[in-house]
């Protein structure tokens, strides 16, 4: 378990986390999410003991990570797949990590074969691949057998192989029980693989909800409806209470989640309806919906594109 109490970071008159409150619980895949400058990296640093809160404090387990004997064993954590001596090979890499930390020799090799790297094992680290870095990083993150797992990006660079496999990893960790804490901007992921999650946005805590809950509490849910008996379908629905929005395209919507009590209302007017799907937006929207004010980078949609590499441009 990881509990942050009060936890804040000023470098001089920036405050990059300010009074960051939660817990990060076992058995379960908890994301880490904000939009760019939010503050998470610098969390996942002061949750490490890389860098000194201001204020509050981090807990593993209850005690400060300072505290933990062989740390490795208690906490495993990919920050930066690029944070290893390139002229060293991946077992090598591995083993130092091992030795450093009491881990027995057996363990390296177990981990390059849980990552796929045991083909390479003796190959130098600078020659690997982004996709390659990322397998080894996550191999040290498991190579003390923690109970606690920390990831920053761990599909960046993978194949769609890859993707699948490490999605399936960090499940079956937090279904043994542990805790798994995973921050990546990659939306449709973390949707498939987060149970719960934490948001951030200008170093302040957002929301600290349920996958299921954060989506339903930052987006619309409503049902969309078409029939080519459109008029007889909204006196049908007008006349039950329920308010029907006209997109204009032929289709019908009305919030809530009433599919089954408008469905219930076109049978007994036997009504033909060709479409009736509760419709819910995406982990994206609602994050979308629920940082737009914590942006700190807004790209703009309507400016003007650039200028063509043209003889016109070489003569500007």
């Amino acid at each position: 378990m990881i509990e942050l109490e009060g936890l804040t970071k000023r470098y001089g008159e920036k405050v990059a986390v300010n009074n960051l409150t939660f817990t990060v619980r076992p058995g379960m895949v908890t994301g880490f999410l904000g939009p760019n400058g939010a503050g998470k990296s610098t969390t996942m640093r002061m949750m490490l003991g890389l860098d000194r809160p201001t204020a509050g404090h981090v807990r593993i387990d209850g005690k400060r990570y300072e505290q933990l004997k062989d740390p490795l064993t208690y906490m495993g954590a990919l920050l930066d797949a690029k944070a290893m001596h390139g002229g060293r090979s991946a077992y090598n890499h591995l083993l130092c990590l091992a030795q450093s930390n009491g881990i027995a020799r057996k363990r390296v090799d177990e981990v390059l074969d849980t990552v796929g790297l045991t083909a390479v094992a003796r190959k130098k680290a600078k020659g690997f691949s982004l996709g390659m870095g990322q397998r080894l990083g996550i191999a040290g993150a498991l190579l003390g057998d923690p109970r606690i797992l920390m990831f920053d990006e761990p599909v960046n660079g993978l194949d769609p192989e890859g993707i699948h496999w490490i999605r399936h990893l960090m499940k079956s960790l937090a279904a043994q029980g542990r805790t798994v804490f995973v921050s990546s901007h990659l939306m449709s992921e973390m949707a498939l693989t987060a149970d719960h999650l934490v948001v951030i946005g200008q170093g302040r805590l957002l929301a600290d909800t349920s996958m299921a809950d954060f989506i339903a509490r930052n987006s619309r849910s409503y049902v969309r409806i078409r029939t080519p008996q459109r008029e007889r379908l909204l006196d049908v629905l007008h006349g039950a209470g329920i308010t029907v929005v006209e997109t204009g395209n032929g289709t019908l919507e009305v919030d809530g989640g009433k599919s089954e009590l408008i469905g219930e209302l076109a049978a007994q007017h036997q009504l033909v309806l060709h479409e009736l799907s509760p419709q819910q937006a995406s982990l994206e929207e609602a994050f979308m919906q629920l940082t737009a004010e914590s942006v700190e980078y807004h790209a703009h949609t309507d400016a003007p594109a650039p200028r063509p590499w043209g003889d016109d441009w070489k003569r500007g």
